[in-house]
């Protein structure tokens, strides 16, 4: 574990404590799973990007083939 100072506003501080100590838990503990939840979806994110653009392009028609006008697409 590594110790970390941080600075709060004091209304920020308060309500912290109050609902940590609601929660039986700390104000270190709940910044500690927020930061946690915050990387883990962000590596998550990155991993899926990752496994998306590693993928071989879809055609979405073949090469002969235009694609239709977009009077075709929106009859009216």
């Amino acid at each position: 574990m590594k110790n970390v100072t941080i600075t709060l506003d004091e209304k920020v501080a308060r309500w912290a404590k109050v609902w940590a100590a609601q929660h039986d838990t700390s104000v270190s503990r709940i910044l500690g799973e927020t930061l946690r939840e915050k990387m883990l979806m962000e590596n998550s994110y990155e991993s899926a990007q990752r496994r998306f653009l590693s993928r071989t392009p879809t055609a979405l028609k073949a090469k002969a083939e235009s694609y239709p006008k977009r009077d075709q697409i929106y009859e009216r």
